[in-house]
């Protein structure tokens, strides 16, 4: 996939059939509108092409109520690539970014630079200085400029507009089947494999303790997980929380044992997919306990891989 960063000098594939928008997350609503402009580029020729924002627009025009990021920068530009996106454009959003009309950010960005001729956008997508622009400017600029502007339903589940927010609430709940729903995926995160405390080794039940990258993990609790160790996922059992029965921590810890692989994996990065919610944190009596609880969890997680349709979660992307 063509990445660009600079809208005034930039090498473009073009003409374009594009979409622009945050797209944190890469929901089913975001999906519904990519796939779209990836099957009108295909029929007419043009390039498969998102503009984006980095950071968040409102992480720099409202930083105090800016929501906290689903996925990276880079998460977000490879699942594009996934689903067919050939050029992304990922503007650097800030205040001069921000002063421009929502003409002059048509015309120099969409037209001039990008080449538009179908733009696409999701339901209340608004753009351009104080978001001025909108659906309906696009439909009177492109009729100035030669492009065609559309906009495209929103997607519902049980009868709710799914939207990133929508999404970030489910997480955070540990609602894992329901986000899981709206993203037609599981939700993962990545991280470094970091020096724990290694209380998992004394009860044969060794743990990668994560350094996580992604701002929104699932409520504290344990969870029946793939985690992608040299291009395979592999079972694997998490939990998430700050570990009260062995004194606590200060800061919320991920940390996943593999179900089927022994090694060292200290310094690697992996990646982590939330696919059931077994049980809540809590605080165990004693260690014994807590060993047999792990114990159980451990033989509930190997037990839910082998499910019919399980497989699909171990599949590398």
């Amino acid at each position: 996939m063509n990445i660009l960063t600079d809208w005034k000098d930039a090498a473009v594939a073009g003409p374009t059939v594009l979409t622009m928008g945050v797209f944190d997350g890469l929901h089913i609503g975001h999906q519904t509108i990519v796939k779209r402009v990836v099957e009108r580029a295909a029929a007419t020729g043009c390039v498969p092409t998102v503009v984006t924002f980095d950071p968040h627009p409102r992480s720099v025009l409202h930083p105090d109520s800016a929501p906290p990021m689903l996925q990276t920068l880079a998460q977000r530009l490879e699942a594009l690539r996934i689903l067919g996106i050939g050029q992304t454009l990922v503007l650097k959003f800030d205040r001069e970014l921000a002063s421009l009309t929502a003409e002059d950010f048509s015309r120099h960005i969409l037209v001039e630079t990008l080449g538009a001729r179908e733009i696409y956008l999701g339901k209340h997508f608004a753009f351009g200085h104080r978001r001025g622009g909108n659906i309906a400017t696009l439909q009177v600029l492109g009729e100035r400029y030669g492009f065609r502007a559309e906009e495209v339903d929103e997607v519902a589940l049980r009868g709710i507009r799914v939207s990133s927010t929508l999404l970030r609430k489910a997480i955070q709940d540990g609602r894992i089947n329901f986000a899981r729903r709206m993203l037609d995926r599981p939700y993962g995160v990545e991280g470094e494999v970091v020096t724990g405390r290694q209380l998992g080794r004394t009860i044969s039940f060794p743990t990668a303790n994560l350094d996580i990258v992604n701002r929104v993990l699932p409520a504290n609790g344990v969870y029946v997980t793939a985690t992608l160790v040299d291009a395979t996922w592999r079972r694997s059992v998490t939990n998430i929380g700050v570990r009260p029965t062995v004194g606590g921590d200060l800061n919320r810890v991920v940390e996943t044992h593999l179900l089927d692989f022994s090694g060292d994996l200290y310094g690697r990065t992996l990646r982590t997919r939330f696919l059931h919610r077994l049980r809540p944190e809590r605080k165990f009596p004693d260690f014994n306990t807590l060993r047999a609880q792990i114990t159980r969890d451990a033989a509930r997680a190997a037990h839910y891989f082998t499910h019919r349709g399980v497989k699909r979660s171990l599949a590398v992307e």
